[in-house]
């Protein structure tokens, strides 16, 4: 069984498209936040973090988690106080990997993700038997923001893509908050049939 301790989220908020298809640093929000830090509770994974360059969005994001961590929401909602307890706002992907390494004592494997159908992309039965199958491995699944990730970073920076999440017409423009629930339930879901 995949140790999910060992596995975390970042929510990549630069290198990213906008709508025009040039690269920029997208906003954080608030959405975001909850229901990653959900979903990361949900799958019992190692931690979530949200990458963000912007001083000042970091900022709003750490006043929002402080809210629910230590401020009035921690003793309103304890359910969203242990979920936000995983996560972490930080400003580029080299902090998360050091993170990472320092956490599991040994370097991530990155695990990027796209909308777009691009040359080599994995599938998810076959990162799922990978992740099985090397169990003392630590793996980072990185999610974007806007019109996703770059392609620079996606050839460059990791180590797999996943394949496109495909619905059943040609709209293909899920949120990440979606995406992300429907790609963590893919690799980590517990399998009814097999019960």
């Amino acid at each position: 069984m995949i140790d999910t301790k060992k596995i975390y989220i970042a929510l990549l908020h630069y290198p990213v498209y906008n709508k025009q298809g040039e690269v920029i640093a997208s906003a954080i929000t608030n959405l975001d936040l909850h229901d990653l830090a959900r979903l990361c509770a949900t799958y019992g994974l190692g931690g979530y973090y949200v990458v963000q360059p912007l001083e000042l969005q970091r900022k709003l994001a750490e006043k929002l988690l402080w809210h629910w961590r230590e401020g009035p929401g921690s003793g309103y909602n304890w359910t969203r106080k242990e979920a936000f307890e995983r996560v972490k706002v930080v400003a580029d992907l080299e902090m998360v990997k050091e993170r990472v390494k320092e956490k599991s004592k040994s370097p991530a494997k990155l695990v990027a993700t796209s909308a777009k159908k691009l040359g080599r992309q994995i599938s998810y039965k076959q990162m799922k038997n990978l992740m099985d199958a090397d169990r003392g491995q630590s793996w980072l699944i990185i999610f974007g923001t806007g019109w996703g990730l770059t392609r620079e970073f996606l050839e460059k920076e990791v180590d797999y893509v996943l394949e496109p999440i495909r619905g059943r017409d040609e709209y293909n423009h899920l949120s990440v908050r979606t995406a992300v629930g429907i790609i963590l339930d893919r690799l980590l879901g517990v399998d009814r049939e097999a019960d």
